[in-house]
């Protein structure tokens, strides 16, 4: 999936196969995210009167990158983590001995299905969380950018935590699924106040005010 082209991963997503799929196109939306933040970051380097912020500036633009560069790789993992899933079905069950080792690879696909998109949405989290601490105080020509970035960030939250709830429903351990659920809570709060903070300033600014 690495060498897929921007085509031909869209052409795959549309495809009759269930992966890749939601959480596939989540981690890919978190990725670009970071990628246009990175940009507004660059794009605020050398300019006159912002010399105050070349430090943060560049800052951001590292950890960035990173995140962008995780991003990038859980698009495999969430379509991986599905497979496994599958594969676990599969897992012969004709007998006592076999059915308890296959609820048991169930059970464990499950939960990493469900941890891949947790991760992911942890990271679009930190996304936002760094657009917070850079967002109108860079280059204003890149405004547009940085909005768009913190819009794909919270849809690469939102999806991903989505997904995230459909793997708690096929797991029996409680105590887990609401430890994951608080998770799920935290994140999801935290990115809906992020998002309207970053949005307020990027609106503000189209405004000219």
């Amino acid at each position: 999936m690495d060498n897929l082209t921007v085509k031909e991963f869209t052409l795959s997503v549309a495809s009759n196969e269930p992966a890749p799929g939601g959480g596939s196109v989540s981690a890919l939306g978190g990725s670009q995210a970071a990628a246009l933040l990175a940009m507004y970051c660059r794009l605020s380097l050398g300019k006159k009167g912002l010399e105050d912020v070349q430090e943060s500036m560049q800052d951001v633009s590292r950890r960035a990158e990173e995140i962008m560069a995780s991003l990038l790789r859980a698009i495999a993992e969430d379509t991986a983590a599905f497979n496994e899933v599958v594969a676990a079905f599969k897992l012969p069950k004709d007998n006592d001995e076999q059915k308890t080792a296959r609820k048991a690879a169930v059970q464990a696909a499950f939960e990493k299905a469900a941890r891949v998109p947790l991760d992911v949405a942890e990271q679009c989290l930190q996304i936002m969380e760094l657009i917070a601490h850079v967002v109108g105080k860079g280059n204003n020509s890149a405004i547009t950018d940085i909005g768009v970035a913190n819009l794909q960030a919270w849809s690469g939250l939102q999806g991903a935590l989505y997904n995230v709830e459909i793997n708690l429903t096929s797991l029996k351990d409680a105590d887990l699924v609401s430890e994951l659920k608080s998770h799920v809570e935290r994140i999801r709060a935290r990115g809906a106040q992020l998002f309207r903070m970053n949005a307020d300033v990027v609106e503000n600014l189209l405004k000219g005010e």
